[in-house]
């Protein structure tokens, strides 16, 4: 009986938890090729897919009081853009366009993240700063080509763009577990930590990019990133944090944490799934 009362005394709580149920069984359906039929160009799959997201970002809105239109408008595009982490096949229903600016949206929190790696040596051991810097070297450079190569794609979205952007996230994922294998290293446990919570700070940005570019990429593009990528994930799982991961994701996209879990499991999944 408690069940039902909850559900008639917050009735928009219920409909989210439930489009939300239907985005993730629709994303296993969907990994498992599972199409329930043709809809159109897609599937019936990626069309309940699509319609529960767009759902969901009806009912976005922010707790206490009545947003101001702005701030509606902007919580919507939050909300219906929320699966665009997520590796279903409905996010390859977007435009190469609107992936680039997802791209690049993401591109300031990758700066900052770097910054902070800069500035992380400071706080730790001096035996283990100079590790901690041999680790990270090479952020600076490769995080400056990855916003010039997102932004060149957003101003055209071409096989020869998108073939840049595929190489460089490449190139800056592996830089980033290599640099966790070696922070994992660092024996002083106060280093340790901050050296793989500043690190992770840039995989999570990473990551996410990484499942924007997978989604507009080719099959065959995804098994020649995949064989690019030596240092598998399975590799640095161990040094990872996935509520911290959650929590940036969240914080980007101004969604429930909650959402960013699922949406941050999932992609780790389709990434291993990958090779990667």
């Amino acid at each position: 009986m408690d069940v039902f009362s909850n559900i008639w005394n917050h009735p928009k709580t219920s409909a989210a938890g439930l489009l939300i149920a239907v985005v993730s069984i629709a994303s296993v359906l969907s990994q498992q090729g599972i199409t329930l039929g043709g809809a159109g160009t897609g599937t019936v799959v990626t069309l309940v897919s699509a319609i529960a997201s767009a759902l969901l970002g009806l009912l976005a809105k922010d707790p206490g009081g009545a947003a101001s239109p702005q701030g509606s408008q902007a919580k919507l595009g939050v909300w219906a853009l929320i699966a665009l982490l997520l590796p279903l096949p409905f996010v390859g229903g977007c435009s190469e366009a609107t992936v680039a600016q997802n791209i690049v949206n993401w591109t300031p929190a990758l700066q900052s993240a770097v910054a902070t790696v800069d500035s992380t040596g400071a706080l730790l051991a001096p035996a283990d700063a100079p590790v901690f810097a041999a680790a990270t070297v090479g952020f600076d450079a490769a995080s400056n080509l990855m916003v010039a190569q997102a932004k060149a794609y957003l101003a055209n979205p071409s096989a020869s763009t998108l073939a840049q952007v595929q190489n460089q996230i490449v190139t800056l994922q592996q830089q980033v577990n290599a640099a966790l294998l070696e922070a994992g290293r660092i024996m002083n446990p106060a280093s340790q930590q901050h050296a793989l919570a500043t690190i992770q700070a840039v995989g999570t940005v990473v990551m996410a990019i990484l499942a924007l570019v997978q989604s507009v990429s080719s099959k065959s593009a995804v098994e020649q990133m995949a064989a690019r990528a030596t240092i598998k994930m399975a590799a640095v799982r161990p040094y990872l944090d996935g509520p911290r991961a959650a929590e940036i994701v969240a914080g980007h996209y101004e969604e429930p944490v909650v959402v960013a879990r699922m949406q941050v499991a999932q992609v780790e999944r389709s990434e291993a799934r990958a090779g990667f």
